[in-house]
């Protein structure tokens, strides 16, 4: 995959979005304002960029006019909380490929940077054409056309929901609950943690991507072909 550098300056969303992307193959830069984007941008090694508009030491539309000035050849897209038309305009008119508002599902910002990344011309991952089978004894998950993936107890539960759910969303609750916790007074984050570590578990063991697309705030989605083996 392309290198990319995101622009950011919330704390949160640039850390969210920085994992996310890690996680979904991306070499990953941040930044945090106009000059420490300018300082990390690698026109040699960067492709891609994932620019905020609304920054602290000036505005995005501004550096996004500058790089075309230079001609820089980079995919760009902007998120940004500025959500109106003549906002969206301007944005595409400096040069920016692509318009997304920080309201965006992780999975729509994954497509999109997917998309711009096919058109610059990076080869498409190959999509698995048999099923990913999970046994549950022994406890591992067999990717099409890899050696199978050991899997911790909490792994092998949280496959379980998200596998028998394939194609559909398993829900936050539902993978909660499965994992003999309560709901109500779960940290979510541990969660989260759990996802990225899974993902992280089988990109390292196979380089293949996991398919499971995050549904903000509902759940997740497996979203290829499935099988559960006792």
């Amino acid at each position: 995959m392309h290198d990319l550098i995101l622009l950011e300056d919330e704390t949160v969303l640039r850390d969210e979005l920085g994992e996310f992307l890690r996680d979904a193959g991306y070499r990953v830069d941040v930044a945090a304002s106009l000059d420490e984007f300018r300082r990390a941008y690698d026109p040699a090694r960067h492709a891609m960029a994932l620019i905020d508009l609304g920054l602290p030491d000036g505005d995005g539309l501004t550096l996004i006019r500058e790089l075309r000035e230079q001609g820089r050849q980079l995919g760009i897209v902007v998120l940004t909380a500025r959500g109106a038309v003549r906002d969206r305009i301007a944005g595409l008119d400096v040069g920016a490929d692509y318009y997304l508002p920080k309201t965006s599902d992780l999975d729509e910002i994954a497509a999109t940077l997917a998309a711009m990344s096919r058109r610059l011309g990076d080869a498409p991952a190959p999509q698995p054409q048999d099923a990913w089978v999970l046994e549950l004894s022994p406890r591992r998950l067999m990717p099409p056309g890899h050696a199978s993936v050991a899997l911790s107890e909490q792994d092998l539960v949280v496959l379980r929901e998200l596998m028998r759910e394939a194609g559909g969303i398993a829900s936050r609750q539902q993978i909660v609950e499965a994992l003999g916790e309560d709901y109500l007074s779960y940290d979510q984050r541990r969660l989260d943690t759990q996802m990225r570590r899974l993902r992280r578990k089988v990109n390292e063991a196979t380089g293949l991507v996991l398919p499971i697309n995050t549904a903000r705030s509902a759940g997740y989605r497996f979203h290829a072909k499935a099988l559960i083996r006792p």
